[in-house]
C-alpha cells in the first residue's frame, strides 16, 4: 500500500463531516506503519525509520505531512512499542486511551456549503423551522390572545357593549346594541351578498319595526347602516322567525357563524348590563331583562314581537301576556293560542299547572292528534319549575344597621316533570350545543338599580356541592359556631344541591337608614315563561352605638302586575315588569321616583355590591 493512499484515508478518516453516525475511527498502527499484524519489533523500528525520512518535519516541509507523521506514524510507532501506549491500543483501540463519540445526521455535503449552488439551503431551513416559525407563531399567537377576554369574546366587543348600553335601553332596542360586536362588525360582506340580502330583507322585515307612514324613508335608513351590522341584523331576524331555510345558500355559513357566537356575546351583554355603573357599585335592571328576553327568543326562535301583550276582545278571551312562551312549544301557532285564550287559559302558567290529563283533553279539542299533544307533554315535562328563598343578614349580629356587610342567601330550586335537574333545553331551532344556565338579580325596579348579580347553573353537582360546602363552612366559622353545627349545616347544604338547589351568597354593604322593597329575579337565558321573581324587603336600621338593630329581610310572593298598581300608588310611572317592556321603546331617562324612608331613586344608596359564592358550575359575577 503506497504511504499517499493511507495518508489520504486517514485524512477522510478525521475530515469534519456533518454526516452519518460518525464515531472516531478505528486506530490501525500495524497498517499505517505498512506491517503485517505479526511483524516483528525489529520490522517496526525499520518501518518507521523509512517513513520518518518521507514525512519527518526536518525532511519534509509540507504541513499535511508533518501533521500525518505526528498524529499517525509517530502514535502507530508508540502503540507498537511503548509499553502503557500498547496496554490503551488493546484496551481502547488507541494509544491515548478512550476516544470520544461524535454523532451527526447524514446529509450531502452540498446542502451546507454556503458558496455552493445550494446557497446553504439547510442552514436557511434550519434558521426558519427552528427559530423563526416558533417566533412567528408566538406573536400570532399573543397578537390574537390580547384581542380575546377568557370567554373567547374581543375586548372591542365590550368596550362598544360598555359604552352603547344605557339604563333605560328598551328590550326592542338591545337587538341594536347587540349586534355591535366586533365579531360581528368583521364579518366580510361580499358583492355577492346584496341580492341574498335584499331577499331575505322582504322575508323579515315585519319584524323590523318601520313605521307605516313613513316606511320608504325607514327602509333607506336601514340599508344606510354599516352592511356588516344589516347583514347581522337579519340573520338573526331569520332565527327569530323561524326562517332559516330562506336564508339563501351564499349566506348558511355566516348565519350559522352568527348563531354560534350568540351565547357568549349575550352573556357578556349581560355583564355589561349588571356591571357597576355608579358610586354604590348597581348595574342597571332594564337593559338586564332585555338581554335575556332576546336571548330566550334567539335559542327558542320566537320573535320579540310574540312578546307583545296583545288586547283581546272580552268575548273572544283575554291572554294577559304575550304568545311567546307558547310558541316554544311544538306544535304551537298563534292560531293555536288563541283557541286556548277562548277556552280560559288565559296565561302559560295556566296551562303548565293544569293537570295532564285535563291538558290532553284541552289539546285534542284544540285539534291536536294524541301523538302531537304527547310531544307538547315531553316539552312541558322537560320546562324548569324555580322557586327561590332569600335571606338578608348581617353575620353575627342582630339586624342590619346602615353600613354593615349584608350577606345575601339564596337558595334556588329546580324541578321538573321528567324528574331531571341538570338538562339541556328544547331548542330544536337552534343548531348548537346550548347548556341552560340562570342569573339571580336582586334589584329595585323603582331605581332601575341592580344590587347583586350571579350566573348560576345546574350542570355540574360535584362543583355545586363543592362550593356550597365551602361557603356554608366558611360562614358559619366567621360567626363562631361550633364544629358540630358547622357540619350539620354543610351536611343539610348537600342534601339540598344534591335535590336540584343550587346556593348563591353574596356580600354588600348595607345602604342609608330605610326600608327597600327590592325584588329578587331569577332569569333563565333560554326558557320563555320560566322565570322567577319574589320581593325582598330590606328594612336597613340607623347606626347606633348601642347597637340596637331591627329586624330585616321580609319575603312574600310577588303579586300580579294589576293588583300592585293598585295598593301602591308609589310604583305609579315606574318601571313596568320585564314581561311587557317589550312594548315600550323610549329611551330617556327614568325620572326620580320617592321612596319609603329618607333616600329617592337609589341615591341614598351606600352599599356596594361584591363578590359572591355560587354553587353552581360557572361562579361568574357581573
Amino acid at each position: 500500500m503506497r504511504w499517499e493512499e493511507v495518508f489520504s484515508k486517514q485524512k477522510m478518516w478525521d475530515a469534519d463531516v456533518l454526516g452519518g453516525w460518525n464515531s472516531v475511527q478505528p486506530f490501525e498502527p500495524f497498517a499505517i506503519l505498512g506491517l503485517d499484524p505479526a511483524a516483528s519489533e525489529a520490522e517496526i523500528k525499520k518501518a518507521y525509520r523509512r517513513l520518518s525520512i518521507q514525512y519527518h518535519p526536518d525532511k519534509n516541509p509540507d504541513p499535511e505531512a508533518n501533521k500525518y507523521f505526528v498524529e499517525y506514524i509517530s502514535k502507530a510507532y508508540q502503540a507498537l512499542t511503548d509499553p502503557a501506549a500498547r496496554e490503551n491500543f488493546a484496551k481502547y483501540g488507541h494509544p491515548d486511551g478512550r476516544q470520544g463519540l461524535q454523532m451527526g445526521i447524514a446529509l450531502p455535503e452540498f446542502l451546507l456549503n454556503v458558496h455552493g449552488p445550494s446557497g446553504g439551503i439547510l442552514l436557511l431551513g434550519i434558521v426558519g423551522v427552528c427559530i423563526l416559525l416558533p417566533l412567528m407563531t408566538a406573536v400570532i399567537y399573543l397578537s390574537r390572545s390580547s384581542k380575546y377576554t377568557g370567554n373567547h369574546v374581543m375586548h372591542q366587543t365590550l368596550s362598544s357593549y360598555y359604552y352603547f348600553m344605557k339604563p333605560s335601553l328598551a328590550p326592542s332596542k338591545v337587538m341594536d346594541v347587540f349586534i355591535k360586536a366586533a365579531e360581528y362588525v368583521d364579518m366580510p360582506v361580499r358583492r355577492s351578498d346584496d341580492e341574498p340580502l335584499q331577499k331575505l330583507f322582504m322575508v323579515v322585515r315585519s319584524e323590523l319595526n318601520f313605521d307605516p307612514k313613513n316606511l320608504k324613508q325607514e327602509q333607506a335608513k336601514f340599508w344606510k347602516k354599516y352592511p356588516a351590522l344589516v347583514k347581522t341584523e337579519l340573520l338573526l331576524l331569520a332565527q327569530l322567525t323561524r326562517e332559516s331555510t330562506a336564508v339563501p345558500f351564499g349566506l348558511q355559513s355566516d348565519f350559522r357563524h352568527v348563531l354560534q357566537l350568540a351565547p357568549r356575546l349575550l352573556e357578556e351583554l349581560m355583564k355589561m348590563a349588571v356591571v357597576a355603573r355608579n358610586d354604590q357599585g348597581h348595574g342597571w335592571l332594564r337593559p338586564a331583562l332585555g338581554v335575556m328576553e332576546l336571548s330566550q327568543s334567539i335559542i327558542q326562535a320566537v320573535p320579540l314581537s310574540a312578546r307583545k301583550v296583545a288586547e283581546r276582545n272580552a268575548n273572544a278571551g283575554v291572554l294577559t301576556e304575550g304568545i311567546a312562551p307558547f310558541l316554544q312549544l311544538p306544535h304551537f301557532s298563534e292560531a293555536v293560542v288563541k283557541k286556548l285564550g277562548r277556552k280560559k287559559v288565559r296565561t302559560f302558567q295556566d296551562l303548565r299547572e293544569m293537570t295532564p290529563n285535563d291538558r290532553m283533553d284541552l289539546l285534542i279539542q284544540s285539534g291536536f292528534s294524541d301523538i302531537e299533544a304527547n310531544d307538547v307533554e315531553t316539552v312541558l315535562d322537560m320546562m324548569p319549575s324555580i322557586t327561590i328563598a332569600v335571606t338578608c343578614e348581617t353575620e353575627g349580629e342582630e339586624g342590619i344597621q346602615e353600613g354593615d356587610i349584608v350577606t345575601l342567601r339564596a337558595w334556588i330550586s329546580l324541578k321538573r316533570g321528567n324528574g331531571l335537574t341538570a338538562a339541556l333545553p328544547h331548542a330544536p331551532y337552534f343548531p348548537f350545543h346550548k347548556e341552560e344556565n340562570y342569573w339571580l338579580l336582586l334589584a329595585d325596579p323603582v331605581s332601575n338599580n341592580v344590587w347583586v348579580s350571579q350566573k348560576v347553573s345546574f350542570m355540574d353537582e360535584a362543583t355545586a356541592v363543592t362550593a356550597a360546602s365551602k361557603a356554608i363552612q366558611e360562614s358559619l366559622e366567621g360567626s363562631g359556631a361550633s364544629v358540630k353545627e358547622i357540619n350539620v349545616a354543610v351536611k343539610d347544604a348537600v342534601e339540598k344541591v344534591k335535590s336540584g338547589s343550587r346556593l348563591v351568597m353574596v356580600k354588600f354593604q348595607a345602604p342609608a337608614e330605610s326600608t327597600y322593597n327590592l325584588t329578587a329575579y331569577c332569569l333563565s337565558d333560554t326558557w320563555i315563561g320560566c322565570d322567577k321573581k319574589v320581593i325582598v324587603k330590606l328594612k336597613v336600621a340607623k347606626r347606633s352605638r348601642a347597637g340596637t338593630r331591627a329586624m330585616i329581610a321580609e319575603e312574600g310572593p310577588v303579586q300580579e302586575d294589576g293588583i300592585e298598581e293598585e295598593e301602591n300608588e308609589e310604583d305609579e310611572g315606574t318601571y313596568d315588569d320585564y314581561e311587557s317592556e317589550y312594548s315600550d321603546d323610549e329611551e330617556g331617562e327614568p325620572e326620580e321616583k320617592s321612596r319609603t324612608g329618607k333616600h329617592a331613586n337609589g341615591k341614598s344608596h351606600v352599599g356596594n355590591r361584591s363578590s359572591g359564592t355560587d354553587s353552581g358550575s360557572d361562579t361568574d359575577e357581573a
